[in-house]
């Protein structure tokens, strides 16, 4: 049977993973917080038929070798971590990080998830909490009374408020971020969240604009870093990929074809 059957048909098994990571892609082009994937590709194992170096004559030796490829395959997914774009607006409880950094939330399992999500809400107790109810870590709770259009977040993470009926400042809290050595090795789990690995290494904590990590801006999100043009461009060479393999595999038919068919 030829080789190239199987070789092509890895490819298009390759070029549709390819499509599936750039559909999640664009499926989450509006998702706050978003890093896009990119597929990362190996060769498979080669079918050495003559081995580079070998003797050709008492003097001489073959320059190269003889191999035969057998195809590819998905080698990584990989997020990519570059800045997205800051949306203005206007909630007092909206948080965008420019730079390094990962908020910490605390899950219903008693571990912790971080996210670049930073559309925060107060829930019935006071507490700072991201959409799904899990609680912003370090805790930081609102006095009784606060107003809400007087909360203040700094650039460095520092959460103040006003009582009404005073005009007494009041420190409730500090947003600290997190960093690591590899963010590209953190799982996903879903819901804007990201857990920390073996590979991504232990989190780094530090107040906001200090030690590396990145400045928040109050009443800003970040949007996805997902670019529309380049996701498009990417999905019509993978379509053509494809195509192309399908094409080897049309043909290698073709041949197939032709021997059966010699006696005739």
């Amino acid at each position: 049977m030829l080789r190239s059957l199987w070789t092509a048909a890895s490819g298009m098994n390759g070029m549709q993973f390819k499509v599936d990571t750039i559909a999640n892609n664009l499926s989450n082009v509006n998702t706050t917080g978003y890093k896009k994937s990119r597929a990362d590709f190996e060769d498979l194992l080669y079918q050495t038929m003559k081995i580079a170096g070998t003797p050709a004559t008492e003097d001489t030796v073959v320059p190269t070798g003889i191999q035969a490829g057998l195809g590819v395959k998905t080698a990584a997914t990989q997020k990519m971590f570059s800045q997205g774009s800051l949306q203005s607006t206007g909630n007092k409880l909206d948080l965008a990080i420019e730079g390094e950094g990962f908020f910490r939330v605390q899950l219903p399992d008693g571990t912790v998830g971080y996210t670049r999500d930073g559309s925060f809400k107060i829930d019935s107790n006071g507490q700072l909490v991201n959409s799904n109810g899990y609680k912003l870590m370090p805790e930081t709770v609102m006095p009784e009374g606060f107003e809400f259009e007087k909360i203040n977040i700094s650039q460095e993470g520092r959460v103040e408020v006003t009582v009404a009926g005073s005009d007494e400042i009041i420190e409730v809290g500090q947003v600290n971020l997190y960093r690591f050595v590899n963010p590209a090795g953190l799982t996903a789990i879903g819901g804007n969240l990201l857990k920390e690995s073996v590979a991504s290494g232990e989190a780094i904590e530090g107040e906001a604009g200090t030690e590396g990590q990145g400045k928040l801006h109050q009443g800003f999100l970040e949007m996805s870093n997902v670019k529309v043009v380049d996701e498009m461009v990417d999905m019509i060479v993978a379509q053509r990929a494809y195509e192309m393999n399908s094409k080897s595999i049309i043909t290698s038919d073709n041949m197939l074809s032709t021997v059966v068919n010699l006696k005739r």
